[in-house]
């Protein structure tokens, strides 16, 4: 029972040992989103990215217009033509109509497909100056702001990194 305990001590002891070792480790955090949003070169980014969006948004409520310019007319003649040229003209507004929604899901996936590609282009280039900016402050982790409970506001280090970033790609 004597050994027992002295084994159970020493191992507490010992794990007591090793989290005071391991909090003498220099943490800090960012907020990516901030630095996407408010760094010259995110702001870049998003903008051609909404343009791009605007753009598409305006080329489909056109065609939006025009579908419904079509349905318009059909229903104003639907009674004066015949009945097959009727379910004619119907299965054609439905392809446009099928066209038209196929075209809005390759629009949205293609902007998709953009923004990732470009975010990812995005991250790949600062990814070296915020870990230049880790070795030069000697910080061993960086934990990004939406994982953090609370923490003192020294640590978070957006905004130096927006500086740097900004003095990088300006």
């Amino acid at each position: 029972m004597f050994r027992l305990n002295n084994l159970l001590l020493f191992f507490f002891i010992f794990f007591l040992n090793t989290q005071q070792l391991s909090a003498n480790e220099k943490i800090a955090f960012i907020n990516l989103e901030k630095i996407l949003s408010t760094s010259n070169l995110g702001k870049s980014l998003l903008r051609e990215i909404q343009n791009q969006n605007n753009e598409n948004i305006d080329e489909l409520k056109k065609n939006e217009i025009e579908l419904k310019n079509d349905q318009d007319q059909l229903n104003k003649i639907k009674n004066i033509i015949s009945e097959d040229e009727y379910k004619n003209k119907l299965n054609l507004l439905e392809q446009k109509i099928n066209n038209f929604r196929n075209k809005k899901n390759q629009m949205v996936e293609e902007i998709e497909q953009k923004r990732n590609l470009e975010l990812e282009n995005f991250f790949s280039k600062i990814n070296p100056i915020i870990q230049d900016y880790m070795n030069k402050n000697s910080i061993d982790i960086l934990f990004d702001q939406k994982n953090v409970f609370i923490g003192k506001s020294s640590s978070d280090i957006t905004d130096l990194l927006i500086k740097e970033i900004n003095k990088k790609f300006n």
